[in-house]
């Protein structure tokens, strides 16, 4: 498996999600990225309603960018009404469908294997041998050359890895929802050799007026004069600095956001200023 860049680019709010990015502009989107050493995209199927994987797979193609230079990660489980006959939102990990759902992945973006496959979120239902199998089956045709999960416990990600090697688990993470290195999670993964990638990295810091967020963000503006970089790079950096090696997911479609990413990974904070960022969070001192 080839190594996943240290920040990930994920692509939830390229489509009808939320950008509605035309093919061209996804063409401009993925070369930012690897220009400025993001060659890691995160997809899942149900994103844009089903339709977001098949129109960065036309601007892949299109793009005439070679697989080598980029890596490609995508979810599978959740099944939508939004875009299939489902009466219900539900999951769905049986074999068949695993294998059906990378399949179609594979086709819609327009590439003969997959670098990561991730299983979307737990289901009461799921049945590790029968997950286990459709892994190995995938794997051993190529079609995907690493395997995880995403959103899983400890223990639910334990039921799986006693079946099938797991190398990624997914997880919120971020200055405003910091609970995966407390609960035990980053300790599990750091023990079984499991790498967590963090989605909304930047959490709510920028999104909700709240008192932990004005809190944060009275400090961020400190710590920018101090570190003379934007206060998203700050908050990236403290996700970076954890020594469970947690790779960051950026959605952000800013081009001079995107430019200014990568500055993060050698940006180290002090010590106190990464625990006072966690505190400040907390709203209280550790004990």
């Amino acid at each position: 498996m080839k190594t996943l860049s240290r920040i990930i680019a994920g692509t939830m709010n390229w489509g009808i999600w939320d950008k509605n990015l035309n093919t061209t502009e996804m063409i401009h989107l993925i070369n930012l990225c690897i220009e400025n050493k993001i060659t890691t995209f995160d997809h899942a199927d149900i994103y844009g309603d089903y339709t977001t994987e098949s129109q960065f797979g036309k601007a892949f193609h299109e793009s005439k960018i070679s697989r080598d230079k980029l890596q490609l990660i995508t979810k599978c489980g959740i099944q939508h009404t939004k875009g299939r006959p489902n009466k219900i939102k539900h999951y769905d990990y049986s074999k068949d469908y695993i294998i059906w759902s990378v399949e179609n992945s594979l086709k819609n973006l327009q590439t003969d294997y997959l670098d990561v496959l991730l299983l979307h979120r737990p289901s009461p239902l799921m049945v590790a041998d029968e997950i286990a199998e459709a892994i190995e089956k995938l794997k051993s045709e190529g079609k995907i050359k690493a395997f995880g999960v995403s959103n899983f416990t400890s223990s639910q990600t334990e039921l799986i890895r006693q079946k099938t090697k797991i190398d990624f688990n997914q997880v919120q993470f971020s200055a405003t929802h910091h609970e995966a290195m407390l609960d035990g999670s980053f300790d599990y993964m750091q023990i079984h050799g499991i790498q967590p990638m963090a989605w909304n990295p930047l959490g709510t810091v920028f999104r909700e007026n709240t008192e932990q967020t004005f809190r944060l963000r009275q400090l961020l503006a400190t710590l920018v004069d101090k570190y003379h970089v934007g206060s998203d790079l700050i908050l990236l950096a403290w996700i970076l600095q954890h020594p469970a090696g947690v790779l960051p997911v950026a959605g952000t479609v800013n081009v001079a956001r995107i430019q200014q990413l990568f500055k993060a990974c050698s940006l180290e904070l002090e010590k106190q200023d990464w625990f006072e960022i966690w505190t400040t969070s907390m709203g209280n001192k550790v004990p």
